[in-house]
């Protein structure tokens, strides 16, 4: 699908998505508005509805992905932060970057791939199982090691930065509501303890990354933060976990401020949003 056409078609699809489901645009201003309390009426509306074109945006442009060359990845790429990842992979206990689902983040894995870095996702099974399989197939065909949520996959990740791989998490939705208790875009909920702790237990930095879609077409930009503190400061491991995930989630709400209505965030993440099931005390 040439890159025009895919622009084309994004507004019309997110436009779609938007009209089906009321409780899901509910849900989306109700997190916008934990961005930017000042969004109310029709700049509300607007924000919400530029968060499905962006989602939009982002599964069309999945289906493109792989037919892309090299060098038209290459063109619709541009990052700061780089050099955290390079400095991090010299010291070879890879490097984990934790992500916001926001804007374009296949397209930088497509990118990393093509720039000789080995690199693992792990992944979270949806539903229906048939489309797991095609997004595990595709980030394999793009040069991914898939990893799927569960039991071993820590054990999996692990090894993958033992033997030096770019390891991406997505880690700003708790989804079995284990994780720390942290305050996130100034209410509490939980966020997932594995990026702190495979952190603290491999020595891979830690760093808070996004990629935002820009204005021009197929354009990204990545913002790859500094390196969180990981270094072991209290006698038990959860509290360095606790403190090194408030850590994350401030530099996760500095990213998604950036570009709030590319946060495809659409499903309940705090205990006070109809229907969250994960319902911590904190």
């Amino acid at each position: 699908m040439p890159a025009a056409v895919a622009a084309g078609l994004t507004t019309p699809f997110g436009a779609g998505a938007s009209f089906a489901s009321r409780e899901r645009r509910a849900m989306i201003a109700r997190h916008l508005r934990r961005v930017d309390p000042s969004l109310r009426g029709l700049r509300l509306r607007v924000a919400v509805q530029e968060a499905f074109d962006s989602y939009a945006h982002y599964w069309l442009e999945s289906f493109r992905l792989p037919n892309l060359s090299g060098d038209a990845v290459e063109r619709g790429f541009d990052v700061n932060g780089y050099e955290h990842i390079v400095d991090g992979l010299a010291e070879g206990n890879g490097v984990i970057l934790v992500l916001p689902h926001l804007g374009g983040w296949e397209w930088a894995g497509r990118w990393i791939v093509e720039q000789g870095h080995q690199i693992t996702v792990v992944v979270e099974r949806i539903e229906p199982p048939e489309l797991y399989d095609w997004f595990v197939e595709l980030r394999q065909a793009l040069g991914m090691n898939v990893v799927a949520l569960g039991s071993s996959a820590g054990a999996t990740v692990m090894k993958a930065l033992r033997d030096n791989h770019v390891v991406c998490l997505l880690a700003d939705r708790d989804l079995h509501g284990g994780g720390p208790p942290v305050r996130f875009f100034g209410e509490m909920t939980t966020l997932p303890a594995g990026p702190a702790t495979l952190g603290l237990r491999t020595g891979a930095p830690i760093l808070p990354t996004a990629v935002y879609f820009t204005g021009r077409v197929d354009g990204h930009h990545a913002w790859v933060r500094p390196p969180l503190p990981a270094e072991r400061t209290g006698e038990r491991l959860r509290d360095d976990v606790h403190r090194i995930t408030q850590l994350l989630a401030d530099d996760l709400e500095i990213l998604i401020r950036k570009a709030p209505s590319q946060w495809h965030m659409f499903q309940p993440n705090w205990p006070s949003d109809p229907g969250y099931e994960h319902r911590p005390s904190v």
